[in-house]
C-alpha cells in the first residue's frame, strides 16, 4: 500500500505521454489522408438547377430544337416535352425496356441516355413506324398474334422488335428469343410476342422491308 502512494504522489515526467503519443499520431494521420484525398481530387465544374442547354434531336425525321436542362434523360424530353407518349416509363433504371426506342436502328433504353447524348443522333420513337394512319408491320404482327395483355410494355417490345428485324430480317426463334430477352412482360405474354416478331418478319418481307 504504501508503495502504491509513492507512485500516486510521484511527479509525473515531463514530455508526451505514450497515449498522448498514439493520440498525436491518429489525428496526424488522419490530416495527412484528407489533405492527400482533397489534393488528388481536380474542382468540377458545378451545374446550377435549372441551367438550360440547347439541343437539336432527330426524332421520327423531325428535327425538334430544345432548350433542355442536362440532367433530363431522353425518355423525360420524348414524353414530357414532346409529348410522344408511345415511349413508356418504367423502372427508369435499364431493367424492363418499357422505354426502348432506336437510336441510329439500334435498340436503347431511353431511360439511361441523356438527351443531351442524343444530339446528332436518328431517333426512332413507336411513333415513327406508323404511315399516317396505317400500322407498320411489327405493330401489325402485334395485333393479329394477340401478343399483348395490359398493353404498358407493348411500345418496348415492338421497339426492341423492330430493331431486331431491321439488323436481322430473318431470325430463328433462339435469335428472336435472344433479341427480345431486354424487354419484359410482367403479363407473361412471350409466346404470343415471340410468334409476333416471327410474323412482323414476313410482312417486311412480303412489304419490301418497310
Amino acid at each position: 500500500m504504501k508503495k502504491d502512494k509513492e507512485e500516486k504522489d510521484r511527479p509525473r515526467a515531463k514530455g508526451v505521454t505514450r497515449r498522448g503519443f498514439l493520440q498525436l499520431m491518429g489525428a496526424g494521420a488522419a490530416v495527412s489522408v484528407t489533405a492527400g484525398a482533397s489534393a488528388a481530387q481536380p474542382q468540377r465544374e458545378m451545374i446550377t438547377p435549372g441551367e438550360m442547354s440547347k439541343v437539336t434531336l432527330q426524332i421520327n425525321g423531325r428535327r425538334h430544337r430544345l432548350l433542355i436542362e442536362p440532367r433530363w434523360s431522353l425518355l423525360y424530353v420524348i414524353r414530357e416535352r414532346l409529348g410522344l407518349t408511345g415511349t413508356k416509363v418504367g423502372c427508369e433504371r435499364g431493367e424492363c425496356g418499357a422505354c426502348t426506342v432506336l437510336i441510329n436502328g439500334q435498340p436503347r433504353y431511353a431511360c439511361l441516355i441523356l438527351a443531351v447524348e442524343a444530339e446528332g443522333t436518328e431517333i426512332t420513337t413507336l411513333e415513327g413506324l406508323m404511315h399516317g394512319e396505317d400500322l407498320g408491320p411489327v405493330q401489325q404482327a402485334f395485333l393479329e398474334n394477340d401478343a399483348f395483355q395490359c398493353g404498358y410494355c407493348t411500345p418496348g417490345q415492338i421497339m426492341a422488335a423492330e430493331g431486331l428485324l431491321r439488323s436481322n430480317p430473318d431470325p430463328s426463334f433462339e435469335e428472336i428469343w435472344r433479341g427480345m430477352s431486354g424487354n419484359l412482360c410482367r403479363c407473361g405474354t412471350y409466346p404470343n410476342i415471340f410468334r409476333a416478331v416471327h410474323r412482323a418478319a414476313e410482312l417486311k418481307r412480303v412489304k419490301g422491308g418497310v
